[in-house]
């Protein structure tokens, strides 16, 4: 548990701490939309220069084909187990929720690995960006689906095409892989102008962000209050589901450990921006504090204080 230790993990700790005693303590709007895209550029331009020593090869295949049928397959099983519980719009919320990724997470754990000396694939960066959209839009074909059914609805189809559209080009992810791209091009030539910018920095400015994560996060636990119980189960026992899951098809497909440990933190991890930001518009009936609650009040801190290391654990034991 060495992880407790880092300091980007104490400050986020301590941002929890500082919410909850109910703090004056902020960091402004700005600020915050400035780091996530720095981090965000950081790690596209270092998945880049790897993959630029790398090329593209069967391993990184597997891993993307991977990532790409964990994105389709959770959703859908989170969608079927919450519809006999919740109300079936409720349930696809939460599973595109679920089925989708927290990009912090995987930044944290990236920097894990780096400490701990475990190597990864730059192309994994990929793969994150690549498991952010499939479930977005299985909720919203689940949702026109159910408006249909349900008659006398009048709620307007929201359109599939619009959702891709605002999938694709949604400024952090789009950043995220043009920096890849400009990464890959650039070559060694870019990673030696580019490593005060996207290497020497990016520890503190990920610690400075944690410590917002951890303020927002306090914050989101009081949004569950008289929620019902099998949100908060969920919200516990669904992400290492998500991530056995996703450690078996590493076993099974001989995915090497970084990659089966990123693999397992995207699996397990749960959106609080990009899938909030299109369910808001795509599905209104849905409270938003439902599935924000889940994600930001429980599974991101219970990811990124225990998950990490518990992953990394077992990865490097097992794989």
């Amino acid at each position: 548990m060495n992880n407790l230790l880092d300091p980007s993990i104490l400050f986020f700790i301590f941002g929890i701490f500082a919410g909850l005693v109910k703090s004056n303590l902020e960091i402004p709007q700005p600020i915050s939309r400035f780091l996530s895209l720095y981090l965000l550029m950081a790690l596209g331009l270092k998945g880049g220069f790897a993959l630029n020593q790398s090329g593209f090869t069967l391993e990184i295949a597997t891993s993307l084909g991977l990532a790409i049928a964990l994105a389709i397959f959770i959703p859908l099983l989170g969608y079927n187990i919450l519809k006999y519980k919740l109300d079936k719009l409720d349930a696809a919320a939460i599973a595109a929720t679920y089925g989708s990724i927290s990009a912090v997470t995987f930044i944290t754990t990236t920097q894990i690995l780096d400490q701990s000396g475990i190597a990864y694939g730059g192309h994994m960066a990929a793969a994150m960006a690549m498991m952010e959209s499939p479930a977005i839009i299985i909720a919203i074909v689940l949702t026109n689906r159910i408006r249909h059914q349900r008659q006398g609805n009048t709620t307007s189809h929201s359109s599939i095409g619009s959702i891709l559209h605002e999938s694709f080009t949604d400024g952090g992810q789009l950043l995220l892989l043009g920096s890849l791209v400009v990464g890959l091009i650039s070559g060694d030539s870019g990673h030696k102008v580019m490593a005060p910018f996207s290497i020497d920095l990016f520890k503190g400015l990920l610690a400075f962000f944690l410590l917002d994560m951890g303020l927002i996060a306090a914050r989101s636990i009081s949004e569950l209050e008289n929620k019902p119980s099998v949100t908060l189960i969920y919200a516990l026992l669904a992400p290492p589901t998500h991530a056995l899951i996703a450690f078996f098809l590493c076993k099974f497909f001989a995915v090497q450990v970084g990659d089966a440990v990123l693999l397992m933190i995207l699996a397990s991890s749960a959106s609080y921006i990009a899938v909030p930001a299109v369910l808001r518009h795509a599905m209104p009936e849905v409270n938003p504090a439902l599935y924000m609650g889940m994600s930001l009040g429980i599974t991101f801190p219970l990811n990124i204080i225990f998950g990490i290391p518990i992953y990394i654990w077992i990865s490097t034991n097992f794989v």
